[in-house]
Order: C-alpha cells, then structure tokens, then sequence
C-alpha cells in the first residue's frame, strides 16, 4: 500500500470523479443505490454540483501513477454522518485501503463533532461487511433493499459511535481531509 495517496477532491476534478464513480458502478453494480445507466447520463453541472457541496468530503484514492484506485463519500445520513460511495479498485482491495478511507470519513465526522456514522450495506457483500465490522460498525437492526427492480438485494444499515473531540484540543490539530 506504499505511496497510495488519499486527498480531497477538488471542485474542478469532476472529470476524475465522474470515471472514478462510473468505474466503482461497473464493477459492482449491486453495491450502490444508483446505478451505472443512470449515472452515465449525469451532466457535467451533476457532477460539478456533486462535488461543490459543502456538507460532504469527497475522497479519491491514487495510486503512485496518479490512477485512481479507491473513492468515498462523507456526507449527512439523517441528523449522523454517514459513509456513501465506498469502493476500492479489485486490484487494491485487501491491503488496507478500506480502512484507511473509512478513517478520513471517521475523522471528518469527528471534527463535524457527530455523535455517529451510518452507512448501508448489502446483505451478501460480506468483504465489505468485514471491512465495516472490523472499523467498529455494527448492525442498527434497520433493514431494507435498494430501489427498483433491484429491490431483491436487501441491506442492512451499520453504525459506529464516534468520539467526542477534546474541546481543549487546539484548531492546528484539524486533519488535512477537513471539510472543503
């Protein structure tokens, strides 16, 4: 995993974004809510628009030649943080990758002083509830399935509870992957 860099997402790389989502909704299509046909149709400004908002973190993972190889998303998920978009390239799966982007998300979510995080995630993607478990998140109890006609894939949601922040900690502590 050596010099796998994790950064912010600029406004302007919705390029980079764009192929890197579209990429993660190739290789696993019922890992995700949307899907691959509906967001090949996105608009440069939908995913400018994506990209803008002030309320999420937008992480890409890059290997040393500057491919992307992972991405993720911290955005709201009802009054909690929540992790959206999660997805490693197969070629840089199990070799830490998950867990050091769910950390930034994590991290994001702390200094955003939220009490938990959420996510959702497929019954039967048992690498990424692993991934999820072994970060500390457990299952809620709430369940459902993504929308149709993929409706048969049932989920379940997961929560971690997060760690209030030291109020006597000083701002120069704030993660380079701080909300943009």
């Amino acid at each position: 995993m050596k010099n796998i860099t994790i950064r912010v997402l600029l406004d302007d790389e919705w390029e980079l974004y764009r192929d890197t989502r579209l990429r993660a909704l190739a290789d696993s299509p019922d890992a995700f809510g949307s899907t691959l046909e509906k967001e090949k149709s996105f608009a440069e400004q939908d995913w400018k628009r994506r990209l803008a908002r002030k309320d999420c973190l937008t992480l890409v993972a890059e290997s040393p030649d500057k491919k992307s190889c992972g991405l993720i998303v911290g955005a709201p998920y009802e009054n909690h943080a929540g992790v959206f978009s999660m997805w490693i390239d197969p070629d840089f799966r199990s070799i830490g990758l998950g867990s050091r982007l769910i950390k930034e998300v994590i991290d994001w979510a702390t200094q955003l002083e939220k009490e938990q995080i959420l996510l959702d995630v497929g019954d039967d993607n048992l690498p990424a509830i692993k991934l999820y478990q072994s970060n500390g998140f457990k299952p809620t109890g709430t369940v459902g399935s993504l929308p149709p006609p993929r409706d048969h894939i049932k989920e379940h949601q997961r929560s971690k509870k997060l760690k209030q922040r030291n109020a006597n900690k000083s701002a120069d502590t704030t993660p380079a992957s701080a909300p943009r």
